[in-house]
């Protein structure tokens, strides 16, 4: 006997299985070896503006401080992010994107552009923004939820 599992359950795996498609395509677009951990946290810096500390990043990105520390560390060394001493806290840091950072992740986002044609080709736009809201309010549940259990 074959039951379907749940609604909610076959749409979060379509996701992932989607996450995981769309991240290796954009991988092999990425600029002068970049890779995708490392436009994460630059594109979390264009969409969201602003400075975090490395504890902040690792717990928006849901890894360890360590694997935080190591993708900043590499973001840094290509001048891409700018790591500074908190003002209010000399032990701990700050982070924001540099110039260079926004103009390198502005590049990752146009070295798409034949794929995103390609959906664009394939679903009209409309799909997309009907999609869209329900994405949005499902992100922003999954995030108020992910520190209660």
């Amino acid at each position: 006997m074959s039951t379907e599992p749940p609604v909610p359950f076959q749409v979060l795996n379509e996701i992932g299985i989607i996450a995981q498609l769309a991240g290796k395509r954009l991988e092999r677009t990425l600029p002068d070896g970049l890779l995708l951990p490392h436009f994460s946290v630059l594109n979390h810096f264009v969409r969201r503006g602003g400075e975090e500390s490395p504890v902040q990043l690792a717990r928006a990105f849901q890894v360890t401080k360590g694997a935080m520390t190591n993708t900043l560390q590499r973001l840094e060394a290509r001048g891409l992010i700018e790591i500074r001493p908190d003002p209010k806290d000399g032990r701990a840091k700050r982070v924001s994107i540099t110039d260079a950072g926004r103009s390198l992740q502005a590049e990752a986002i146009a070295g798409l552009a034949p794929a995103l044609e390609a959906l664009r080709a394939a679903f009209p736009d409309e799909r997309f923004a009907a999609a869209l809201p329900f994405l949005q309010e499902l992100r922003v549940f999954l995030d108020a939820e992910r520190d209660s259990g």
